[in-house]
């Protein structure tokens, strides 16, 4: 396979999941004989965001500078993980993504994986990826195993292993949002103030790894110190000292932001439910004790 198809994997993605969702929208607004509603709007809107985000991520100066200066490279990251994965989810682009397949393909795929014996592991793992645990785990282990040096240092020299590298931060940063943003017909699993603990649990391994960038004495990925040329002419350790703050600052945006909106929901839940009088219907249709 050409190295440039390889590096281009992750756009290649992007744009078959784009003209699938074009087309499934229109399937969509066909079946329905009627304007998309607003929500719909806005959830295509956050979808092609997000696609957007990952081309700029991936193509133009951040991509050009990425290989030699760690903390552009960093940027990138930042930008899948925290930007480009919750705009996907909240876009909630798999039905429509779904729909414009061929019928036969849909059901032979569907049933294929649902009661084959073959499947049965790809089941197990989808259940377990598909719940908060899993999907911390499964995030916080690829996040980990991308920034030890020698495998970080492998991406820079291969591009199959770069291309894998970007894509398993978009996969599972979206398996890690999905868990605290509906996405329609997937559905978050935990209540409002777990969602506020699990966004903060999942923010700790990035805060430790750009601790430890920001406060090594030395540069601790070979493959930037020894550039013969930085642009900028910045030193090795200040590049990595550079490349810590882009993840403890910018990195840490989001999910901060998620994190107030959500002490905000949630606290606002909890004084709706007092003042409530006992007795009364709730609006999911229960009655308060």
């Amino acid at each position: 396979m050409p190295a440039s198809l390889i590096a281009d994997f992750p756009l290649l993605l992007v744009a078959i999941a784009s003209a699938l969702h074009v087309a499934g929208e229109r399937r969509a607004a066909q079946m329905r004989r009627q304007p998309r509603s607003r929500q719909a709007r806005r959830r295509a809107l956050y979808f092609y965001a997000g696609l957007a985000v990952i081309v700029m991520s991936l193509k133009g100066p951040i991509d050009a500078n990425a290989d030699q200066l760690f903390w552009v490279h960093m940027i990138q990251h930042v930008l899948l993980l925290t930007v480009a994965a919750p705009l996907i989810v909240m876009g909630a682009p798999w039905m429509s993504v779904w729909r414009p397949l061929p019928l036969g393909f849909r059901r032979g795929a569907a049933g294929a994986v649902a009661r084959s014996a073959w499947a049965a592991p790809l089941r197990t793992l989808a259940r377990w990826l598909g719940r908060p645990v899993g999907a911390f785990i499964a995030f916080t282990a690829d996040l980990v195993l991308w920034h030890i040096p020698a495998l970080y240092d492998l991406t820079l020299h291969h591009i199959a292993v770069h291309a894998l590298e970007h894509t398993s931060f978009l996969a599972f940063g979206v398996l890690l949002w999905a868990q605290v943003i509906e996405s329609p017909p997937l559905r978050a699993r935990l209540r409002l103030d777990q969602r506020v603990y699990y966004i903060v649990l999942a923010s700790v391994p990035g805060w430790i790894i750009s601790l430890v960038l920001a406060f090594a004495p030395d540069p601790l990925y070979p493959g930037y110190a020894n550039l013969a040329f930085r642009p900028g002419g910045i030193s090795a350790l200040t590049d990595q000292q550079l490349a810590a703050g882009i993840m403890l600052v910018p990195g840490s945006l989001t999910m901060s932001i998620f994190v107030f909106v959500g002490l905000y929901r949630w606290l606002g839940a909890e004084e709706e439910r007092s003042a409530r009088p006992a007795g009364q219907p709730t609006a999911a249709g229960g009655i308060k004790p």
